[in-house]
């Protein structure tokens, strides 16, 4: 094989609406009634966005399970649903969350992205 050539096909690119924040933060999610899987647990997040975030859950949830997710610094709370099931470790999977309407104010981020501003 050539020199810089790879046996693999090119990475798909993907195009966010809105860039991602690495952020450790205390967050509060629990599970909406209608869904029958209600639930309240604390947790963080490991990645965070204006459109939503990628948290670590103890709790089983499902693909498209509404839940609202509270920030226990300022008690704002947002809608969600569950878009993304990730792998589990230790009793805790890597949940991805989109809220209903971009959010960029929930996270309280002091110098958020330049693209936060444009949702």
């Amino acid at each position: 094989m050539p020199e810089g050539k790879s046996n693999y096909p090119p990475a798909e690119v993907v195009h966010r609406r809105s860039e991602r924040v690495l952020l450790d933060m205390p967050l509060v999610i629990r599970g909406e009634p209608e869904d029958k899987l209600t639930f309240r647990e604390q947790t963080f997040t490991l990645t965070v966005s204006a459109h939503g975030a990628l948290v670590l859950l103890a709790t089983t949830v499902v693909s498209g399970q509404t839940v609202v997710l509270m920030n226990p610094k300022t008690w704002d709370e947002r809608k969600g649903k569950i878009t993304y099931l990730g792998s589990s470790h230790a009793g805790l999977a890597q949940v991805g969350i989109e809220f209903e309407q971009p959010a960029p104010d929930f996270w309280s981020i002091s110098s958020p992205p330049a693209d936060w501003n444009l949702c």
